[in-house]
């Protein structure tokens, strides 16, 4: 009874209160409708003199909408769908047709001290964490030290992931780069850029336009979403960065019509991309002779369409020619700044191309220059630790190895077989 009264008390001494908590969610209703406005206004998105309003569909003439790109979100989840039936039924099958193993994986032995440590702390102890989990185990410091090296090369991916992979980028940018040569080879715009922006922004959308579109976006929609379970590489980070970058830039030039300019950035990034994810495969199928025809024929379509087509057609299409038609606004700027930062991650990936081409003309070409070969390097470097060993004990004498790479050294059913013959 007492409770119910000063409840009531404190209720009519803070009226106010009683009626900002009632009124809270039309406060948060009308601040997200303010936001919702402020961020669809005109002048951040348009030429001036130029509304929303005048992109709705008239007089035969259909313009993209924002709303329509809520079609990609079923699309990514195809994409993914699409993705693993592609990789398990058709891509594993023309892997081990084409000579790529299956990953035989040597496994460590069982330690819950150290696999918790691994689990938890870290992949890489430091050697005084290793002397420590030396002291609990019972084992020597480079039995832990191999453990984890051993540890390390189980979590790595197999040539036969990495193969399927490849193989399903490389069906969707061949499919994509022919759609898109389809879909542009009969346009004005395609040989004379200045035609991007006659008539902008009162340009009606295309079937071709439509459909080139909505899937881009959702592949790299899909590749968005699955970037964490994919294979790391060196620029994983990059990665992000690009995939970001492009869902934005295909999602702004689709609101506000720039979509001519658009589908040509799209064709000029897959025309390298089929050529890389070719060459991949070829790499992992040791094919080596037609994976480094590839690699030099992708290095030179790299140069040319991501450091001369991208930076000295596109980008000074968009960023010299729409001044002269309208005075720049703030997505005109931020059109621009999203194709720097791409042009940015190209320069990044010349860089890589270069160090390989050095390497291929000078050296020797063992890989791709993202990739992350620790596990063979732990594995050299495991063998000769365990060849030191295998020496002392036997007095300085080593005896050769079995064809298959097992130590002849020691008995069965204990017989060593390293792995880096793993695939």
């Amino acid at each position: 009874m007492s409770n119910k009264g000063t409840a009531a008390g404190n209720s009519a001494e803070n009226p106010g209160q009683t009626l900002v908590t009632q009124s809270s969610p039309l406060l948060r209703q009308s601040m997200l409708g303010h936001m919702y406005e402020w961020f669809w206004w005109d002048r951040l998105w348009l030429p001036a003199n130029l509304t929303w309003a005048d992109l709705e569909d008239r007089e035969g003439r259909v313009y993209a909408k924002a709303s329509h790109l809520y079609v990609a979100i079923p699309f990514t989840l195809a994409f993914l769908l699409v993705r693993f039936m592609f990789e398990r039924w058709v891509a594993t099958p023309v892997a081990l047709a084409a000579g790529v193993k299956r990953r035989i994986r040597v496994q460590t032995e069982e330690n819950p001290i150290l696999e918790n440590y691994y689990c938890k702390l870290s992949r890489q102890p430091s050697q005084a964490d290793v002397s420590g989990l030396s002291k609990k185990t019972g084992l020597s410091v480079r039995q832990v030290e191999r453990w984890f090296r051993r540890r390390r090369c189980m979590d790595q991916p197999g040539v036969l992931r990495k193969f399927t992979e490849a193989c399903w980028r490389f069906a969707f940018y061949l499919c994509a780069f022919v759609g898109g040569i389809l879909a542009l080879y009969d346009k004005a715009w395609f040989y004379d850029t200045r035609e991007v922006w006659t008539d902008f922004p009162k340009q009606s959308m295309l079937d071709s336009q439509y459909w080139y579109y909505i899937l881009e976006l959702s592949f790299y929609g899909s590749l968005a979403l699955s970037v964490a379970f994919d294979i790391k590489r060196k620029d994983f980070r990059e990665q992000i960065v690009h995939h970001c970058a492009t869902l934005v830039l295909l999602s702004f030039s689709w609101c506000v019509n720039y979509i001519r300019v658009g589908t040509l950035v799209m064709l000029v990034h897959d025309a390298s991309d089929v050529l890389l994810e070719s060459a991949k495969l070829f790499n992992y199928a040791k094919w080596e002779r037609v994976c480094q025809s590839l690699f030099v024929l992708f290095a030179a379509v790299f140069m040319g369409t991501r450091l001369v087509i991208f930076p000295f057609w596109l980008i000074h299409c968009t960023w010299v020619y729409p001044p002269l038609y309208y005075p720049p606004f703030f997505g005109y700027y931020f059109f621009n700044a999203v194709l720097l930062v791409l042009q940015g991650l190209h320069v990044f990936w010349a860089y890589l191309i270069l160090r390989m081409v050095n390497k291929f003309l000078f050296g020797k070409l063992t890989g791709d220059e993202r990739s992350d070969n620790e596990c063979e390097e732990e594995l050299s470097l495991e063998e000769q630790e365990e060849a030191e060993e295998l020496q002392s004990q036997r007095g300085g004498v080593v005896h050769g190895k079995l064809q298959n790479g097992c130590s002849e050294l020691l008995p069965p059913p204990h017989v060593y077989c390293p792995a880096k013959t793993v695939y």
